[in-house]
């Protein structure tokens, strides 16, 4: 338990990447790995990821998330991974309209979770990001107009890999109730 609540404090959104420190397939194939193993409703896994790691295209990514001036950031990202959400199988679409509950995206956010500590367990920085001009990325990565990207992850190195920000947060209290 330590050693994971160690793992879940140090993870943090980071907007600050050296851009000199690049990422290499091997990190992003293991981050990629801790997705895919990533728990979904009726193991439905609705998703795919796009790795960029070639200079030119993180290039043009980072000007594809500073969309309405947000993510100036991405600017120096070294790499990036697109998660595109793909059909759901028929029993959790079902379950899902019975239920009340649209899972593709939770599943989604629970597979960016595992990457993200994956990567920070690695000594990889990340930031997800849900701002961004999907029609760009789609055009720049050949993903079909009928798919949905939900989420770009920023994966480099921090700038001030020294400097952990303090964790603000509601008390414990006002989030968690027991019955």
């Amino acid at each position: 338990m330590d050693s994971f609540y160690s793992l879940a404090s140090a993870r943090q959104s980071c907007r600050n990447y050296n851009p000199d420190k690049k990422v290499n397939r091997e990190e992003l194939t293991a981050c990629l790995e801790a997705a895919r193993i990533a728990p979904s409703a009726c193991n439905s896994q609705p998703w795919s990821f796009h790795g960029v790691l070639s200079h030119d295209k993180a290039k043009l990514m980072g000007l594809y998330l500073q969309k309405f001036g947000l993510n100036k950031f991405a600017e120096k990202c070294p790499a990036f991974v697109v998660v595109v959400e793909e059909k759901a199988k028929l029993i959790a679409r079902i379950a899902g309209k019975l239920g009340s509950q649209e899972y593709a995206s939770i599943d989604i956010g629970i597979a960016a979770a595992h990457f993200c500590l994956a990567a920070c367990d690695m000594g990889l920085s990340t930031c997800i990001t849900g701002c961004f001009d999907e029609g760009k990325i789609k055009e720049l990565l050949d993903i079909p107009k009928n798919k949905r990207v939900r989420l770009v992850i920023c994966v480099g190195y921090a700038a001030d890999d020294d400097k952990l920000r303090p964790k603000t947060r509601k008390d414990f209290e006002e989030i968690v109730k027991f019955d």
